[in-house]
This record gives structure tokens, sequence and C-alpha cells, in this order.
């Protein structure tokens, strides 16, 4: 009972996976947006994407992260 509980709890936690995916298609859908309408933004633009990556990244690994707790700690 408890592992199936680990299981449902570890794929819920997961979802947000899906949505870190999302996330990163619009920052850099965005960066190619903004670069087609002005590009000589594009070195600045292209810093600001890269920082929008390595948040939208960081919340995917904080994700996994509660993902492992769930199934191997508790």
């Amino acid at each position: 009972m408890l592992e199936g509980a680990k299981l449902i709890g570890a794929r819920a936690a997961t979802i947000a996976l899906a949505g870190a995916a999302v996330g990163i298609r619009n920052v850099f859908s965005s960066l190619i947006h903004s670069v087609a309408r002005n590009t000589s933004l594009a070195k600045q633009l292209f810093g600001y994407a890269i920082l929008g990556f390595a948040l939208t990244e960081a919340i995917a690994l904080f994700a996994l992260m509660m993902a492992f707790l769930i199934l191997f700690v508790f």
C-alpha cells in the first residue's frame, strides 16, 4: 500500500517536468520571434533567453529531486 502511494506521488511530482518542457519551448520560441523582429538586439536577447532557460530548467530539476525524495527517502 505504501509503495503504491509512493509511486503515485512520484508520478504526480514528475508532471512538473512536462511544464518545464513547455516553458523551455516558450523561451526559445520567443527568442526566435524577437530576433526576427529586431536583429540588432540578438546578443542581448540571447543572454535573456539563456537566463530564462536556466531558471526553467532549475524548476524541472527541483521537480525531479522531489520525485526521487518521494521514492527513495520517505
